[in-house]
């Protein structure tokens, strides 16, 4: 891409932005280095590679991926041989610290971050490196005493003579022999050698040399002759100790020198991934997403916004390449034809440079080989150009290089110059482009241009939204449709006499007069289709409300009727156990008088426990009376009626009605039977009694007529599933602890079937073939669950 283009997209501005979020000098570099490329598949690696990072900052925000520094400098002087400093070596150890765990987090979640990780594969771990650098340098640069075993004697004997310098010098400060010779009681340094400040005028009365003199000159600073050879034993212990230290710094120089290869590669894998995330921060911080990349050269734009721009900032919708090739955008001033033009080449840049666009879902781009541009007022003095001139220097060029695969983004096309030959030159610009297979975005204030777009095949008309009602722009795109200038309008807003204005009007000829009526109507028909539309959307968004209330409302009430149920079952099954208890009393009673008494007492006592088992019936049979299935026997059946089978409480349609006997074959589900008359029935509401509750009614109806055993000999496999299926329901509800199923011994696929329906059936805890005396492989003894 060409530096103007750029220039004039404001790209530098974006790489601005970019950089900020980076966090080295390394990456900012990169960042504002930062190119478009055509190669569709590198865009698409730059892509997923910030896509990963902003997975990453979305899962692990407190994720360490800084903390190195930017050491290309020292890496520089140490392949020359320079001796590092300790500060220069502190910033090595802890690049390779940083890149260390930088490697070890990335392999960790090498899943969910693959590409970020392929990076960190170039990431060389020095370890022994990093840790002689850092047991050697403390982290004020200070070289510690541990770096090497000369280091750490020398600074022993070079404290010691210090030691001793202080003690001698301190013993004579407080001296009454010397006090009076002495300035100040205090031992100071003066030119690295330890001295003591005497009086000018007593200076023959301390012996030794004298290194300095006060400003004032009423002071010397003399080294006592006593201390002489002592300080220099220290001088040389100072110097034995640079020795060491300038030794050690060579040694650790060297290492890095040694894998100097390795901590560059370092180094500039941890600059791209720097880069990487940075991309993610500004996709963030923009609310950015990854485009869709195309193999054609099309635009495709939803929902964009410039990056650039601050505040509230009005989406645009631009497309080009599929339906048509040229897109002519006219429009008044100041209504963001500019801005839509720079939107859409300035995205196209982002893409192709890996960066994540502020735009809607399912936008997508291609990849195109250049962009061409011109845009805004480029005259020059200095060279004698006018705005055309500098208009048509540009659009020379562009003319002679566009092509297939190339984007041009042209404003004010064929402005600067007489209206008429201005129209007639930018149609033939355009004329070139299209045959050229440019994809080309223009904007102007010519109405040719509008029938231009009229007259040609892929050529399509667009125009940024006036609102009439406020006279203001809304600065949305309006594809398909030309727009106007609302010249009349804007000047009489801005207090144009309205009488100029009608007089204006007049000056139209009577075409231009209808064209514009013409495009007022369209504009106000649009207008309240877009009313209308919207006034769908938000009915439809109230249904959808209505709905979801609706659909809670009816969990709610499932919710409530498995509690009703629950409650009554419960209530049935207690009144159960009552009579149940009542009943047995009444049994043992009976017995207990019947082997006591003599004849008559025994039918008085049997006659008592019949009235009292007969009040307990009614009693029972007040509380919860029989439910009565809806409907009468059918007399009259005809094929295809809906039938009410009571016995399986299941719907069934007769497939043929009944013959000379009294069996009718219904089909329930898939399954077809043979079912007596009797035990039909047709088909309406039910009819509840009074009582307790429905269920309960059922329950107590079930404990009545449930036998212990259920005999399946003779049956289909299909009937018998259906007969187990409501055999083992109302077993449970009666409260049955343990049932029989005869099956009988024959084929044993009878007996499988049962089996596979009781394995895992909710009502079963467990079942087993009997034993001898009930009835061995013939039945199954099932338990049920409480």
């Amino acid at each position: 891409m060409e530096e103007k283009t750029l220039k004039r997209l404001e790209y530098h501005k974006v790489l601005e932005q970019l950089a900020s979020f980076a966090g080295s000098a390394l990456g900012k570099e990169r960042a504002l280095g930062l190119r478009p490329v055509d190669d569709p598949t590198l865009i698409r690696r730059w892509q997923d590679e910030v896509s990963e990072g902003r997975k990453l900052l979305r899962l692990e925000p407190t994720a360490e991926m800084g903390g190195w520094k930017d050491i290309r400098n020292q890496l520089q002087r140490a392949g020359r041989g320079a001796v590092l400093e300790p500060e220069e070596l502190i910033a090595v150890a802890d690049t390779l610290t940083a890149g260390r765990i930088i490697k070890n987090f990335l392999d960790e979640r090498e899943e969910n971050y693959p590409l970020l990780n392929a990076h960190a594969f170039f990431i060389t771990p020095l370890p022994d490196l990093e840790k002689r650098i850092k047991n050697a340098i403390l982290p004020g640069g200070e070289i510690a005493d541990h770096a090497s075993p000369l280091l750490a004697q020398t600074r022993r004997k070079l404290a010691g003579a210090q030691l001793s310098i202080k003690n001698y010098l301190e013993n004579m400060i407080r001296s009454p022999n010397y006090q009076k010779y002495l300035q100040d009681p205090i031992v100071t340094i003066r030119e690295g050698r330890y001295v003591v400040p005497v009086k000018i005028e007593y200076r023959a009365q301390v012996p030794g040399i004298i290194h300095d003199q006060s400003a004032s000159g009423a002071t010397l600073f003399v080294e006592p002759m006593a201390v002489v050879e002592k300080n220099n034993e220290l001088r040389r212990l100072v110097v034995a100790e640079k020795q060491e230290i300038q030794r050690i710094l060579a040694a650790l120089s060297e290492g890095v020198a040694q894998n100097l290869e390795g901590i560059e590669t370092s180094l500039e894998t941890l600059g791209e991934l720097d880069l990487i995330m940075a991309r993610a921060r500004y996709s963030q911080s923009l609310d950015a997403w990854a485009p869709i990349l195309t193999d054609e050269a099309v635009l495709d734009i939803r929902q964009g916004r410039h990056p650039l721009l601050k505040g509230d900032v009005v989406p645009v919708n631009i497309r080009l390449g599929e339906d048509f090739d040229t897109l002519i955008i006219t429009g008044p001033n100041t209504g963001g034809k500019t801005v839509t033009l720079k939107t859409a080449g300035l995205l196209a840049l982002m893409a192709q440079s890996g960066l994540h666009l502020p735009a809607g879902e399912n936008t997508r781009l291609g990849v195109f080989q250049r962009i061409f541009t011109d845009i805004g007022d480029e005259q020059s003095i200095e060279q004698s150009l006018s705005t055309f001139s500098s208009h048509m220097t540009n659009i020379v060029e562009i003319v002679s290089q566009a092509g297939r695969d190339c984007l041009v983004l042209l404003d004010e096309l064929g402005a600067g110059t007489d209206p008429v030959e201005g129209a007639a030159l930018a149609q033939s610009i355009l004329e070139k482009l299209h045959g050229a297979g440019a994809r080309t975005i223009a904007t102007t204030h010519y109405s040719e241009l509008t029938n231009f777009a009229y007259a040609r095949a892929r050529v399509e008309n667009a125009s940024v939204e006036f609102d009439r009602a406020t006279l203001r722009p809304t600065y949305r795109l309006l594809i398909g449709k030309p727009g106007r200038s609302n010249a009349f309008e804007i000047a009489l807003r801005l207090g144009l006499p309205s009488e100029l204005i009608k007089r204006s009007r007049e000056f139209l000829s009577e075409e231009q007069v209808q064209f514009e009526d013409l495009m007022r109507n369209l504009e106000k028909a649009r207008q309240e289709a877009e009313a209308d539309r919207a006034a769908a959307a938000k009915l439809a968004d109230e249904a959808r409300a209505i709905k979801e209330k609706h659909d809670e409302l009816e969990a709610d009430l499932t919710q409530r009727r498995e509690a009703i149920l629950s409650k009554a079952g419960e209530e049935a099954r207690l009144l159960v156990k009552s009579a149940r208890m009542e009943a047995e009393s009444a049994v043992r009673e009976l017995r207990e008088k019947i082997a006591e008494e003599s004849t008559r007492t025994r039918e008085s006592a049997i006659k008592a426990a019949r009235d009292k088992l007969g009040r307990l019936h009614r009693k029972v049979g007040r509380a919860v009376p029989e439910k009565v299935f809806a409907g009468q026997t059918p007399t009259v059946l005809r094929a295809g009626q809906e039938v009410l089978l009571p016995k399986f409480n299941q719907r069934g349609y007769v497939i043929e009605p009944p013959g000379e006997g009294e069996d009718v074959q219904v089909q329930v589900g898939i399954i077809k039977m043979n079912v007596s008359i009797k035990d039909l029935r047709t088909v309406e509401e039910p009819k509840i009694g009074g009582g307790r509750s429905e269920v309960a009614g059922l329950l107590l109806d079930k404990t009545r007529d449930i036998s212990v055993e259920l005999d399946l000999r003779g049956q289909y496999a299909e009937e018998a599933m259906l007969m187990v299926e409501k055999y083992l329901d109302d077993a449970y509800l009666a409260g049955l602890p343990r049932v029989s199923l005869i099956h009988g011994k024959g084929t044993g696929s009878l007996r499988t079937a049962v089996h596979k329906l009781l394995k895992g059936h909710h009502r079963v805890k467990s079942y087993r073939l009997g034993e001898h005396g009930e009835g061995g492989y013939g039945v199954t003894i099932v338990e049920l669950a409480n």
